[in-house]
């Protein structure tokens, strides 16, 4: 086998020669205790690894910790996902932890393969499909781990994800059917669905998706993936635009990156672009998708939305870009949180206003369109520290009309994924307000963030919903608003608190007077806002 064990296990303590030794260990997990499951079920593999039973005891035992492994290391993953970056230190250990113990099966399998190595055939081949299976599964764990945390993937482990697969390629058990007992509707899978379901899920641009939305991204994958099927190229054979190196630590690229084919996958997607066509179709004739094997989770609307966005790289068509990137230097200044986003986008300490006054929609207009703010060029930094208020220097990679992609290497606020930002570029003294798009720590411990500028130029405000009786008035909340662009043909918005929002509801805004507006429509949200057009009531 290609795959072959480079971590020696650590000390067991416990030594399982038979089933029923290891079946009576293995009912006892504290399961309602995800910690001590934890410690219970490494050191049920760590055993194995070190003291292996007979390969058939060994395979059997490693299939009975399935559903339990799968279950403990679910539970735990909640320390660490949709967490804000980076982690703290009982977030990163649990991270950690799941980690290793996805790798460690992962080992194990491939440990009970080496133990009754022997020729391909017959049951044998059932055998080996099945292992190597496992091998793609747990290691695509680990994978999905780093996604799920947003982390970046450590060296080798797309070399070792390839290297199981071409060694089903090698022994001619592929796609040999094999069970599996995570699926919910008992299918049977084999090993080149579940090496393109993780080639999938890479494509989906997982650092940008919500943990919700990559759960629903892998589900889909996996579903769809036995539409997917990958070839060897022969040579001289056209290269299509995207493709898969088995000797190379990534997963689906550029063509054009290659020059040696003999270690290149072609992936043929015709039947899933033709799937996920006509899913939408059906999608669009009212037919739920619960009926289309969509799951329940997701409304009609939201899987068209996702859909669509998956189409393009799930057909293997490169996405074009609406605003072209360019390299750019220097450092932006980013600030996180209502309270410092204001202070710096205002100029000045936010305080509730002493009074307010009903404005007409004319002279709302008349107001915001010849409104002057203070100076932006004025110094902040003194009462900035006073206040508590911080700016970030982020390192700007390269930029476009509408977003940055920034680096910090240095300690910083946490930042979390679609969280609100305000960002003043290195070539200017204005914030702008930005959203995170996508995020990931490196392996050294750097923030990498695209974030997205929102259109136009910011208005800091104050808002309050109004008051349902006399006399109950709430205090008023840090808002901005967004001014319409024609150009790109947006409206003028609110940016409010997150849950503020439901159509027709009443606000009072505080510009220099009060004025009284009707929320119409969400256009955008994030962790910690909602961004709406509004009427003047």
């Amino acid at each position: 086998m290609s795959a072959v064990l480079t971590t020696a296990p650590s000390p067991g303590t416990m030594k399982i020669s038979d089933l029923q030794t290891g079946f009576r260990i293995l009912s006892r997990l504290p399961l309602a205790d995800s910690h001590q499951a934890q410690v219970e079920i490494n050191q049920f593999l760590d055993s194995l690894l070190k003291a292996p039973p007979p390969s058939d005891v060994y395979l059997q035992l490693l299939e009975q910790t399935r559903i339990s492994l799968c279950f403990i290391e679910e539970q735990l993953s909640r320390e660490y996902t949709s967490k804000a970056l980076p982690l703290c230190e009982r977030e990163e250990t649990a991270f950690q932890q799941v980690v290793a113990t996805w790798l460690k099966a992962s080992r194990a399998y491939a440990h009970c393969a080496q133990l009754h190595a022997g020729d391909v055939g017959g049951s044998e081949a059932d055998r080996v499909a099945l292992i190597l299976h496992r091998c793609i599964y747990y290691t695509g764990m680990a994978i999905t781990e780093h996604h799920r945390a947003r982390r970046q993937l450590p060296h080798g482990m797309w070399l070792n994800l390839h290297g199981f697969y071409a060694t089903a390629e090698e022994w001619g058990v592929a796609t040999l059917a094999v069970p599996d007992s995570l699926d919910p509707l008992g299918r049977s899978t084999h090993c080149t669905a579940a090496f393109a379901g993780q080639l999938l899920t890479e494509l989906a641009g997982p650092y940008s998706l919500s943990v919700e939305q990559l759960g629903v991204v892998r589900r889909w994958a996996t579903n769809w993936a036995p539409l997917l099927s990958v070839h060897s190229v022969l040579p001289g054979e056209a290269l299509p635009p995207t493709v898969v190196d088995l000797m190379k630590d990534a997963g689906l690229g550029p063509a054009s990156q290659f020059v040696q084919t003999e270690n290149i996958r072609r992936i043929d997607s015709a039947r899933l672009a033709l799937q996920i066509n006509q899913t939408i179709k059906q999608l669009q004739q009212k037919i739920p998708p619960s009926q289309l094997g969509l799951g329940e989770d997701y409304t009609a609307s939201q899987c068209q939305r996702l859909l669509r966005r998956l189409a393009r790289p799930w057909s293997l068509l490169r996405a074009g870009r609406k605003f072209r990137r360019h390299l750019s230097a220097g450092n932006a200044k980013v600030c996180a949180g209502f309270a410092g986003m204001h202070y710096f986008i205002s100029g000045t300490e936010f305080r509730q206003p002493e009074s307010a006054r009903l404005y007409s929609r004319e002279e709302f207009d008349r107001l915001f369109t010849f409104r002057h703010g203070l100076d932006p060029t004025q110094r902040l930094e003194v009462r900035q520290t006073e206040l508590g208020f911080a700016v970030d220097d982020w390192e700007v990679l390269d930029q476009s009309a509408n977003g940055f992609r920034l680096v910090r290497s240095t300690n910083g606020r946490r930042l979390a994924p679609e969280q609100l930002l305000s960002i003043c570029p290195q070539d200017s003294d204005v914030h702008l307000l930005a959203q995170v798009v996508w995020l990931m720590q490196e392996q050294g411990g750097s923030l990498m963030a695209g974030i997205s500028a929102l259109p136009g130029k910011p208005q800091a405000v104050a808002a309050r919903p109004l008051a349902r009786e006399p006399g109950q008035a709430e205090l008023y909340s840090r808002a901005f608003i967004l001014p319409a662009v024609a150009a790109i043909a947006t409206e003028q918005s609110l940016i409010i608190p997150r849950g503020w929002f439901y159509a027709g509801r009443l606000l009072e805004v505080y510009l220099d007077q009060m004025i009284r507006v009707r929320l119409d429509r969400l256009v955008g949200s994030g962790e910690d806002f909602d961004r709406v057009t509004f009427s003047v009531a």
